[in-house]
């Protein structure tokens, strides 16, 4: 059995533009996966592509040996660019190795540990600017049933906040836990926005709204600021987004960074290093709730692993996105009560549509985290769900 194409698909979802691939055998079976960079997408498609060069006439069920020695050969190593691509495969040999077997992917990881998985949701504020506009959304929202909420109430904050502006954050925050009541979990995300002293400061005056954790305070560029200010936070800390690799994240670990770990399947190696990483986090008692912000195929990919991990706490879902995202594939994503529930397909149970894919070409967008129009995410009027049950 051997692969003989690797294709991609550059897919524009205004957010952010989606990067899947399918790779092909000459058995008939593919795979597929997903390395969505935001706003390094022809970076990732070159590295794609000096990948598949290596890749045709492999084994495609050799998934381990494969992820290794694109490692290894690389020679730079770390860095989301490289890391995304071998994600983007990993998750596809996943995909075959498991459509080969004719089981789900979880079964290929050990069998399930549960049915469901508890979800928070995200981008449910589409276009909030005001702390009212943010508290009827969210209310909105908890009407449906969703029982925890995540985003970035900081504008445009960079390193530092006087206390004006600072305020202004906490009213957002306010406005929306006296909206939904005190039995709905707050996810406070930061964005690496912070120094460590505004961290420290914004962690303590999180503390009276009750958040489950406030996410990434400080820069990913160094894993000792995070620790200082988890040392000193009086709420629970999250992070690790932007860890691309197993030796980063035992330094995550070893350094006490969080208390939630938040890797990212399309970025830190794929389904097999989601693993490793779940099982080195599991003596340290720190929860997995991976970084899941992007298409079909990387929500399939960690609902898999979270039907397969013991340490896996909690989902992230975007609540909303693009009415065209039910066009580029089969996916079926069910709500209950507060849960997902994970997918019973062969494989990832997950197949591109790839003429609807390329209905919807690339086009370039800007990083918008510290440009206060972080909330403009969705097309003006469109608040559209992909949720079948919400």
């Amino acid at each position: 059995m051997k692969i003989t194409d690797i294709k991609t698909f550059n897919v524009f979802t205004y957010r952010t533009n989606f990067v899947f691939v399918k790779v092909e055998t000459d058995v008939g079976v593919s795979g597929i996966g997903e390395g969505t960079l935001e706003y390094k997408e022809h970076a990732l498609l070159g590295a794609i592509e000096d990948i598949k060069r290596v890749l045709i006439g492999r084994d495609p069920r050799e998934v381990e040996r494969i992820g290794h020695e694109l490692y290894r050969d690389s020679y730079w190593r770390v860095g989301p660019v490289l890391q995304s691509a071998i994600s983007a495969i990993d998750i596809a040999l996943w995909d075959i190795k498991a459509k080969l077997c004719n089981v789900p992917v979880y079964e290929m990881l050990g069998g399930k540990v549960r049915d469901s998985v508890r979800m928070y949701a995200n981008v449910w504020f589409a276009g909030a600017k005001t702390p009212e506009e943010f508290a009827a959304a969210a209310k909105a929202t908890v009407a449906k049933g969703v029982t925890a909420l995540k985003w970035d109430p900081f504008g445009s904050a960079y390193m530092y906040m006087d206390n004006a502006s600072l305020r202004k954050s906490l009213e957002v925050v306010e406005a929306v836990r006296g909206a939904v009541g005190p039995d709905i979990d707050l996810l406070i995300e930061g964005h690496g926005r912070f120094d460590i002293a505004t961290g420290i400061k914004i962690a303590n005056e999180l503390k009276q709204f009750n958040p489950m954790f406030f996410e990434e305070p400080t820069p990913p560029d160094s894993m000792d600021a995070l620790a200082a200010v988890h040392k000193k936070s009086p709420v629970p800390i999250a992070g690790g987004e932007r860890v691309y690799s197993i030796t980063q994240f035992q330094q995550f670990l070893e350094k006490g960074c969080a208390d939630y770990a938040q890797p990212d399947v399309s970025h830190c190696g794929g389904i097999s290093a989601i693993r490793k990483m779940a099982a080195m986090a599991e003596p340290y008692y720190v929860a997995m709730a991976p970084h899941n912000p992007s298409g079909p195929v990387a929500n399939a990919a960690t609902l898999h692993l979270a039907a397969s991990l013991n340490g896996f706490r909690i989902l992230e879902i975007c609540l909303t996105d693009v009415s065209w995202r039910k066009e580029l594939t089969n996916e079926r994503v069910v709500y209950d009560n507060g849960n997902i529930l994970i997918p019973e397909g062969i494989g990832l149970g997950l197949e591109l549509n790839e003429e609807n894919c390329m209905k919807y070409p690339f086009q370039p967008i800007d990083l918008r985290h510290y440009k206060g129009t972080l909330t403009n995410v969705r097309p003006a009027g469109q608040t559209s769900t992909y949720f079948e049950g919400i």
